[in-house]
């Protein structure tokens, strides 16, 4: 990775990268699991589509170089990357975030001063990962809990990526238990209707502060979840980056980092 620097701010472990300027700065959240490494692709293509933008790539708490907690609500862990941003000198960041992060990012922007969302492939309607996540707890809380992460990422598409980028998927990832009991433990135990009225009130106050959101994605919307997301929130911008799974920051890194420079790829643009 390109002048990168690992540094602390508050609690959080980031990598720092660029100078502070008129444009955005831009804050990184990875999935469940990963760590800031998964973001070094798309950092390299952006050091060449936006130079010397202004970056921090945080571990979330618990990962990589990041402290572990007792446990991971969400508006805590929120709570804590806003006093990693705001230690970092920050102010109203775009937040760009994977999977989990992208549920991050959403209620970060809710709750504190955003210019922009980049939602990563994350729906935020949970469906009912709620029930597959309750029928497998006997598992997850067992010495066998890791066979619920591998089934899950046998369905992630890894082997759509590019060689180094599915290597990056299968090495830089600690799945502890812990952390899948901590992150998942809201969906767990909350019904999907009332973290659905959650996710809707963030996306409503998204709108009234009128903060971009664009919601990237490796395949097209279900065509319910995309009425659901169009009519909350009708200025959100959906672009699909096609045969990449869950990953699309990791099959079109170039691609996505026009995005994240403020352009649009025209051919997978579908709002």
């Amino acid at each position: 990775m390109r002048d990168t620097h690992r540094l602390y701010f508050g609690d959080l472990a980031a990598d720092s990268r660029g100078t502070a300027d008129d444009r955005p700065p831009l804050v990184f959240l990875h999935g469940l699991s990963y760590d800031r490494r998964q973001w070094g692709p798309a950092l390299d293509a952006l050091a060449t589509v936006d130079p010397d933008r202004r970056v921090l790539a945080f571990d979330l708490p618990g990962h990589g170089d990041s402290a572990r907690r007792d446990s991971y609500p969400l508006d805590e862990v929120v709570a804590v990357l806003h006093q990693a941003v705001t230690d970092a000198g920050l102010d109203a960041p775009i937040v760009v975030g994977h999977s989990l992060g992208g549920v991050l990012a959403t209620i970060y922007a809710a709750t504190y001063p955003a210019r922009g969302v980049v939602n990563v492939d994350q729906p935020l309607l949970v469906g009912g990962f709620g029930e597959v996540l309750r029928r497998a707890e006997p598992v997850l809380r067992s010495p066998a809990y890791e066979e619920v992460w591998d089934s899950m990422l046998s369905r992630m598409h890894i082997e759509l990526l590019p060689p180094a980028a599915q290597e990056l998927v299968r090495t830089a990832t600690t799945p502890r238990q812990d952390l899948l009991l901590g992150y998942w433990h809201e969906v767990m135990v909350t019904p999907a209707e009332d973290l659905g009225e959650r996710r809707t009130r963030d996306l409503e106050t998204i709108r009234s502060r009128g903060i971009a959101y664009h919601h990237v994605t490796g395949d097209e919307p279900a065509p319910a979840y995309r009425r659901w997301l169009e009519s909350v929130l009708p200025e959100v911008a959906i672009t699909v980056l096609p045969d990449s799974g869950h990953f699309p920051h990791l099959a079109h890194p170039v691609e996505f980092a026009e995005i994240l420079a403020g352009g649009q790829p025209a051919d997978n643009a579908s709002k």
